[in-house]
């Protein structure tokens, strides 16, 4: 153990924040730090628009289910997945970029992803909290509109910021057995290890303190991915250019 994996280990999300500035230098040096994470043949995919206008808050608050978070917040953090500066390099050097890839979306947002993730493992080692916010894609046109996001780039994600002014417990993960397979992908012993984690969090969630309820982690799982989720988005992505071959 470290205090690296320490501060890994200790993340949950964050919704309350202390009236307190989160200074320039501070956002620069966790954003710095956050361009160090891994990208895909250094194409560095992303682009990350920061929204500080309380109008414009306020607007992608109520596009994302009225979290107040979003208005409040010291920080707020609109990271897209963006191929537009890959599109200039290819100009300068008299290329014609391939577009519309399945590939190309994929390693844009998973670098988004990474350097996302990176961000708040930064922010969190510096004392700070925050949590991702994936319903900018309730409606990621109106977002783009907002934000002038232009074709060949999309939002994945926003992200909240700021100084904890709550101290909510960790959410218990999978054991890794559930997760970690040997040379090949094995259903054996599925239902043992979902069973231990069913009962994990149903006690997690009866006893925590806040917003108590009876229910496991599978019975949640098989009320979301019961439910058809954002079915807007596959069109959405084929009119900025992604996903079209």
């Amino acid at each position: 153990m470290n205090s690296t994996i320490d501060t890994m280990r200790a993340h949950r999300s964050i919704r309350k924040f202390k009236d307190k500035p989160v200074t320039a230098s501070v956002l620069e040096t966790i954003l710095s730090a956050a361009q160090c994470a891994a990208t895909s043949n250094h194409v560095q995919a992303y682009t990350i628009i920061q929204i500080s206008k309380p109008d414009m808050r306020q607007t992608i608050a109520g596009i994302c289910g009225d979290q107040a978070w979003i208005v409040q917040a010291p920080v707020f953090l609109v990271f897209c997945a963006d191929l537009n500066r890959l599109q200039t390099a290819c100009e300068r050097h008299g290329k014609e970029m391939a577009q519309g890839y399945a590939e190309q979306f994929i390693v844009a947002t998973v670098d988004t992803a990474l350097l996302g993730q990176n961000t708040l493992l930064a922010a969190e080692s510096l004392g700070l909290g925050g949590v991702f916010i994936g319903a900018v894609r309730n409606d990621p046109q109106k977002i783009s509109e907002l934000l002038d996001i232009p074709k060949q780039a999309y939002p994945v994600f926003g992200m909240c910021l700021g100084y904890p002014d709550d101290d909510p417990p960790t959410k218990p993960r999978l054991p890794l057995e559930a997760i970690l397979k040997q040379e090949t992908y094995s259903f054996d012993g599925t239902d043992a290890l979902l069973d231990a984690y069913d009962s994990t969090t149903r006690n997690y969630y009866r006893f925590r303190d806040s917003n108590l309820k009876d229910e496991t982690w599978s019975h949640q799982m098989a009320e979301f991915m019961g439910k058809v989720m954002r079915p807007h988005m596959k069109d959405f992505l084929n009119q900025k250019g992604f996903f079209l071959k």
